[in-house]
């Protein structure tokens, strides 16, 4: 599900400020910025994810602010120095110019860097503050997702009830278009003093036994029930559920198409099918 988190606070002289971004993904994705004085704390927030977001692929940035304009990075001279004298030798002996040679430097590895120091408990107890904030947001924001997607579902759910209504006012005529079209069909390839009655309405009862779509409508009728039963039960994690109870629709759906024989009945599957898509659309957000 897609969510945003932020929160801030002071520590020490330093304003540290915690965002995460998370976007849909069937497992836990971390992906952290951590500056090196927090890399300790790493494991810790790893944890803390997994638990407490347990899907999604998660982008976390972790900035220091200076309040009092104290340089928070430092030039390695030494580095700087050793760098410089290499590639002014390197320069000379290829007979090459000086153009962007401090720039270049300054892009070498190591050459920038952040101010280390170890962090004292009260400032890790800080830290950790704030990224529970920052993951409250986040929580938030994924609940406020989830009753919208919640609403969506539910209406899916009942106009795939209410298109299902509709099939039985046209059983009747199906029935009855159906045995005609045989009736039809034998008569044009048989005389019909050559025709058993008897045994043509066997074939015909066979035949609308076979093609019958009782326990397709009873069970997608239970499915679209358990469907939300499913989505009033209390707790988290029912994506997945959902998303099994949404294939076997699906198969139900599928199942009197192709046993419809009618456009009217094809025109309500095709209907049911739009619905279902929307439905699979949304558990893609679902945890």
């Amino acid at each position: 599900m897609t969510s945003y988190g932020r929160a801030s606070a002071e520590i020490g002289n330093l304003n540290l400020v915690v965002e995460i971004k998370t976007l849909n993904s069937k497992f836990i994705d971390l992906r952290l910025k951590l500056p090196a004085n927090l890399n300790e704390q790493e494991m810790w927030m790893r944890k803390v994810f997994q638990d407490q977001l347990q899907r999604g692929k998660v982008e976390t940035s972790i900035v220091y602010e200076n309040n009092n304009g104290a340089d928070l990075y430092k030039i390695n001279k030494a580095l700087f120095k050793s760098y410089h004298g290499q590639l002014s030798a390197l320069r000379d002996e290829l007979g090459l110019t000086q153009e962007n040679l401090f720039e270049a430097i300054v892009r070498m590895p190591e050459i920038v860097s952040a101010e280390e120091g170890s962090l004292s408990k009260a400032d890790v107890d800080a830290f950790h503050k704030v990224v529970q904030q920052a993951l409250e947001q986040v929580q938030q924001h994924r609940r406020h997702e989830g009753e919208s997607i919640e609403h969506a579902l539910r209406a899916y759910v009942n106009e795939i009830s209410s298109q299902l209504k509709l099939v039985d006012p046209h059983e009747k005529k199906r029935v009855e278009m159906i045995r005609s079209k045989m009736s039809n069909n034998l008569q044009e390839f048989m005389k019909k003093d050559s025709v058993d009655e008897n045994r043509f309405e066997q074939e015909v009862i066979f035949y609308m036994e076979k093609i019958d779509i009782t326990e397709e409508k009873v069970r997608l009728k239970q499915h679209c029930e358990y469907f939300i039963e499913v989505l009033e039960e209390a707790g988290d994690m029912k994506g997945r559920k959902l998303s099994f109870i949404s294939q076997e629709m699906g198969r139900e759906i599928n199942t009197l198409g192709a046993k419809s024989y009618s456009s009217d009945l094809q025109k309500i599957v095709v209907l049911m099918k739009d619905e279902l898509e929307k439905i699979k659309e949304q558990l893609a957000n679902v945890l």
